[in-house]
């Protein structure tokens, strides 16, 4: 077989995990990186939440591809497809295949919208929409404005996602929303979560059962959407643990959070877990892959069992880059990621709890000073001004 062309290392995906760790590698002085990403625009997502919630607009998350690959980069403008780590290459949809000393899987993650019954055809009318994808998070924030009365769900999903609170989040947003217009009292508003509590450290789940029962919204936990009914305006929801309970509820707006998994063509590869999430199968100190001590996959594809968010890739990445040099030196690994992420849980249109733990949940608060369980005005500035200039101008240059 014949090779179009090898790299030092290779970098599957140019979302926010493969530019960091390539622009930490070329500051390293890494002449020989290329980054595989077939889509021409790049995102930040996490902001997809408040344009949902109305409180910023869609374009200001969308950048051109072109302007966040680093300058040295090789950027191969194609969708990889699949993987032969035995004989270290990629082989992208067109046939073309490049061979690597190192590779770093990073192609984030997919979302399943056919996995729920209904879903995928009501997605942006009638009332249902999700801050998951680019075109709809402005339709959330139109439903929202446009409900004055009626029943409300607010939907998460079992398995991993990404940035798991957003489902919670755009509730309290829109209950906020609601309540500022004098109309809370006349909107049922319903929030269905598949853990048997709103958030796994129990500090800060007391925190959140205090704004969910200030907006007065019905927590339903251990359940989760199984089908959407656009004709009769009514979702299944089904028990998925003891507490949890099969029940029909109606909606006037629905804010559904996908099911999700790694992208298909890696459950197929020999680098898989090989179940239904199908995530890249690491070591989840190292993020070495299990079998291939060549290959280091980060963020939301990787199976480490930390929460999928950019925070969790800020930590990563330097822990790939430090491992990506050992393995080319051939040292024993020196970087080890202790599970870390954060999740800046939204209140209100002027609150903002921000959740930091690790592997063991333990809370890794990088402010003192600041209660970790409780919400803060001065962390809303930070989820729409100061996290969003952190991502574009250090954390994808390598500097953060």
């Amino acid at each position: 077989m014949s090779t179009t062309a090898k790299h030092q290392v290779l970098i599957v995906g140019g979302g926010t995990a493969g530019i960091t760790v390539a622009a930490r590698l070329l500051r390293k002085g890494y002449t020989d990186v290329a980054i595989i990403e077939p889509s021409d625009k790049h995102y930040y997502q996490p902001l997809w939440t408040l344009v949902g919630g109305g409180q910023a607009k869609a374009a200001s998350t969308e950048r051109a591809e072109s302007s966040v690959i680093p300058k040295g980069a090789n950027w191969i403008h194609k969708a990889a497809d699949s993987f032969d780590p035995d004989n270290n290459t990629v082989t992208c949809s067109d046939g073309s295949t490049y061979e690597y000393d190192v590779l770093v899987v990073a192609p984030g993650i997919q979302l399943d919208w056919q996995a729920t019954d209904g879903l995928a055809g009501t997605l942006g009318k009638d009332g249902v929409s999700s801050n998951y994808r680019f075109d709809l998070a402005p339709k959330t924030w139109e439903f929202i404005r446009n409900t004055r009365s009626g029943t409300a769900v607010f939907t998460m999903p079992t398995g991993g996602v990404k940035c798991a609170g957003a489902g919670q989040k755009i509730a309290y947003l829109a209950s906020d929303y609601w309540r500022r217009q004098g109309m809370l009292g006349d909107i049922d508003v319903h929030l269905v979560v598949p853990g048997p509590r709103i958030f796994g450290i129990p500090g800060i789940a007391d925190s959140l059962d205090r704004v969910i029962a200030d907006y007065g919204i019905t927590l339903h936990t251990e359940s989760e959407l199984t089908a959407v009914d656009a004709d009769a305006r009514k979702v299944t929801v089904s028990a998925v643990g003891p507490s949890g309970s099969d029940t029909m509820l109606p909606y006037d707006v629905l804010h559904v959070v996908p099911r999700q998994s790694a992208p298909d063509w890696i459950k197929r590869s020999p680098l898989s877990t090989g179940d239904a999430a199908g995530y890249v199968e690491v070591d989840k100190y190292t993020l070495q892959q299990v079998h291939y001590p060549n290959v280091f996959a980060l963020g939301d594809v990787a199976s480490a069992p930390n929460a999928k968010t950019g925070a969790a890739v800020r930590k990563q990445a330097p822990v790939v880059v430090d491992n990506i040099d050992a393995v080319l030196d051939g040292r024993p690994l020196p970087g080890s990621y202790d599970g870390y992420s954060s999740c800046p849980i939204v209140t209100s249109s002027h609150d903002m709890l921000l959740a930091e733990f690790d592997y063991d949940l333990n809370l890794k608060p990088s402010f003192p000073g600041f209660d970790p369980v409780t919400p803060h005005r001065a962390y809303w500035y930070l989820k729409k001004y100061g996290l969003p200039f952190l991502y574009w101008n250090l954390m994808l240059k390598g500097l953060a």
